[in-house]
C-alpha cells in the first residue's frame, strides 16, 4: 500500500507532510483515510501542534482524477458515503485537540482549501493560489463549506463559491482563509516557529479547552452540517448537470453550458 501521508514528531511537535506530489496531493479514498487515521492518532499524544505541510508543487489540488472517475459512476447513496469519509477526515483535523498550523504554498484548490479551513492557523507563500471551482464542474464546495464558512464568512463565499475563480494569497489573507502571508520559505518557517514557540509557553490542556471553547461559543451544529452537505453534494454528482460537468473535466472539453 502507498504511504502518501508521513509524520514525524520532534520536541513535542508534529509535522504532517502530504507526499504524492505527483497528482498535486490530490484526495482519492486511501489518501483520505490515512489523513484521517493520521491526525486521529495524534490526538491521543502529547502534543504542542501539528504542522500540516505538503511536498511537490502543490499543498493539494482537491479531488484526484481516477476518484472523479469513480464518482461519476456511483448512486446518490455511495456519494453520500463518500462524502462523509471526506467529512470525517476534516473534521479529525478541526477537532484535533492540538493546534494545527497550516503551511501552504504553491496550489490549494477545493478540498485543498478545506484543509487550510480546517487548521486553526495558516500561512501561506505569498505566490500561493486558491479556488473553490467545484462549480465549474456543477457541483459545489458542500463537505468543505462549514470549515470555510468558519473563517471567511457568508459575503466572501458569496463571490468564490459562485464565481469559482482563483483569488491570490493577499485575498486569502484579507478574507480570513489564512493568518498571515510570507514572501520566502524561510519567512514561511519564521512564523511558524513563531507560533509554535507562543504555544510552548501556555497550558497545554487549557489550549486544548480554548478550541473546545470556540466551537461552543460559535454554536455551530457540525453533526447537522455533515448530513447536510453530504446529501447536497451527493445530490450535485448525480444530477445530469454534475455528470455533465464532471464528465467534462476528465474528457478535457467545455460543458455543454459554456
Amino acid at each position: 500500500m502507498n504511504t502518501w501521508v508521513r509524520t514525524t514528531i520532534e520536541d513535542r511537535l508534529a509535522t504532517v507532510t502530504l507526499d504524492r506530489p505527483d497528482v498535486h496531493n490530490a484526495f482519492n479514498d486511501d489518501f483520505i483515510r490515512q489523513l484521517t487515521e493520521t491526525f486521529t492518532r495524534l490526538g491521543e499524544q502529547a502534543l504542542v501542534a501539528v504542522v500540516l505541510r505538503a511536498e511537490g508543487r502543490s499543498f493539494c489540488a482537491g479531488a484526484d482524477l481516477n476518484w472523479m472517475r469513480q464518482m461519476v459512476d456511483w448512486t446518490q447513496e455511495e456519494n453520500e458515503a463518500d462524502a462523509r469519509r471526506l467529512g470525517a477526515m476534516l473534521a479529525a483535523i478541526r477537532h484535533c485537540p492540538y493546534p494545527v498550523v497550516a503551511r501552504v504554498h504553491g496550489a490549494a484548490l477545493g478540498g485543498g482549501v478545506g484543509l487550510v479551513a480546517a487548521a486553526d492557523m495558516a500561512v501561506a507563500l505569498s505566490a500561493a493560489t486558491f479556488a473553490l471551482s467545484e462549480v465549474k464542474l456543477g457541483i459545489i464546495p458542500a463537505v468543505i463549506a462549514p470549515y470555510v464558512l468558519e473563517k471567511i464568512g457568508a459575503g466572501p463565499a458569496r463571490r468564490y463559491f459562485l464565481t469559482g475563480e482563483r483569488f491570490s494569497a493577499a485575498e486569502a489573507h484579507r478574507i480570513g482563509l489564512l493568518h498571515e502571508v510570507a514572501e520566502s520559505v524561510e519567512d514561511l518557517d519564521v512564523i511558524i516557529d513563531q507560533w509554535t514557540d507562543a504555544l510552548r509557553q501556555n497550558g497545554p490542556q487549557a489550549v486544548a479547552a480554548a478550541k473546545v471553547l470556540i466551537s461552543e461559543v460559535d454554536g455551530y451544529d457540525w453533526d447537522r452540517a455533515a448530513t447536510v452537505t453530504a446529501r447536497r453534494i451527493a445530490e450535485r454528482r448525480v444530477s445530469a448537470e454534475g455528470q455533465e460537468g464532471m464528465r467534462a473535466f476528465l474528457e478535457k472539453r467545455r460543458p455543454a453550458w459554456v
